[in-house]
């Protein structure tokens, strides 16, 4: 890394001070931020290939969904992400500083864009009385529902931007959640919003070695597509992705898990076995898939131990294991601590398969057929 000394007079340094803590990070991360965007701007005023679509990256994590959505021609017009070792994380990486908190994002400032994307947390929805929202200046109606969870910031960003179409993805679960009231107050106030949508759970597996269902809701704006645009979901493949093949050679000895740990990790296990439960490690075999990558890989890595030979314990994934698992390029930089890491790539999207329904999205944007009625036309 190369390292520019710059002075500036004291008004100026107050000023980037003040700048830097509102967004809730370093003067230098602010620094690299802004001036990466204005290479940026320069860029593409001399560029003369447009982007295929404009989006924004909500509840962004470290990017797995905006390398997706990128490789598809996409360019991306803001971010939000308020976890600051993931905001360096997708700094190191795309050059822009996400802006924080989404709840206190004003929607009318946002970018124009044509398809927003969001990865929400899933939250139990609470109905609050319409006085405290106009006291908030927020709106309500048929958004009354999902006031107070995160869902609502991005219904109230949807309805506020109008985006030709989004994508929103979750854990599988969220379809039983709080006994279905969760996604069914979600399906009712994306469907008011004037989107048609398209519901999937998908398995990772079919891009890498290891077993990820999530569920991913697709959306077209009624009023653009009529509700008869063309996109698929895509389809699942049968492969015979093997877990070792994204092993690294070479792996610190401090990745192999203590006598003391897993000596627990083996009692405990044995303790539910004699209950009839199913919890235990997951050792796994390399010639095989491993589970679910989790954010809570970092405290033991019971659910994926890599065995070894020489009789030495089993080992934990190392985070460049750990991007791999989650399709992430060799050219990923990992900025921060091992625990960092795993929680972030534990949290995170397989990059390949958003990107085939990114490209699924964008063939459908493009192959647009609907028509305005003729009443409308002659108008």
């Amino acid at each position: 890394m190369k390292q520019l000394h710059i002075k500036m007079d004291e008004e100026t340094h107050q000023k980037l001070r003040n700048h830097a803590w509102t967004q809730g990070t370093s003067m230098q991360d602010y620094v690299i931020s802004a001036i990466t965007s204005k290479f940026k701007e320069f860029d593409a005023s001399y560029s003369y290939r447009s982007p295929a679509f404009r989006f924004i990256d909500l509840f962004a994590g470290i990017g797995g969904m905006r390398l997706a959505f990128e490789s598809v021609g996409g360019q991306c017009v803001y971010s939000s992400e308020w976890d600051k070792y993931a905001q360096k994380t997708y700094l190191a990486n795309f050059g822009d500083m996400p802006e924080g908190d989404i709840t206190e994002a004003d929607e009318t400032r946002i970018p124009d864009h044509d398809v927003l994307v969001a990865g929400f947390p899933c939250q139990p929805f609470s109905i609050a009385g319409v006085s405290k929202k106009n006291s908030l200046g927020r709106a309500h109606g048929f958004l009354d529902q999902t006031q107070g969870t995160l869902f609502f910031d991005v219904a109230r960003i949807i309805q506020a931007k109008r985006p030709r179409a989004f994508l929103l993805e979750n854990v599988k679960n969220l379809k039983t959640h709080d006994k279905g009231r969760t996604f069914q107050v979600i399906r009712d106030t994306l469907d008011k919003l004037g989107y048609s949508l398209h519901v999937s759970v998908l398995d990772g597996k079919s891009y890498v070695p290891q077993h990820r269902e999530r569920i991913f809701i697709v959306g077209f704006d009624k009023n653009v597509f009529g509700g008869v645009e063309t996109f698929q979901f895509p389809e699942q493949k049968t492969t015979d992705y093997r877990i070792k093949d994204l092993l690294e050679e070479e792996v610190d000895a401090k990745y192999t898990l203590s006598d003391k740990l897993w000596n627990y990790l083996q009692q405990y296990a044995a303790k539910h076995r004699a209950k009839g439960n199913g919890f235990g490690y997951g050792l796994v075999n390399l010639e095989g898939i491993s589970r679910t990558l989790s954010a809570r890989y970092y405290k033991d890595g019971s659910e994926i131990l890599i065995p070894q030979q020489d009789g030495r314990n089993p080992r934990r994934l190392t985070p460049r294991e750990c991007a791999r698992l989650q399709g992430y390029p060799e050219t990923f930089h990992i900025v921060v601590s091992d625990t960092q890491a795993y929680k972030q790539f534990g949290n995170s999207v397989v990059v390949p398969l958003v990107a085939d329904i990114a490209s699924q999205m964008a063939a459908a944007m493009k192959n647009k057929v609907y028509r305005a009625p003729m009443e409308l036309v002659s108008q």
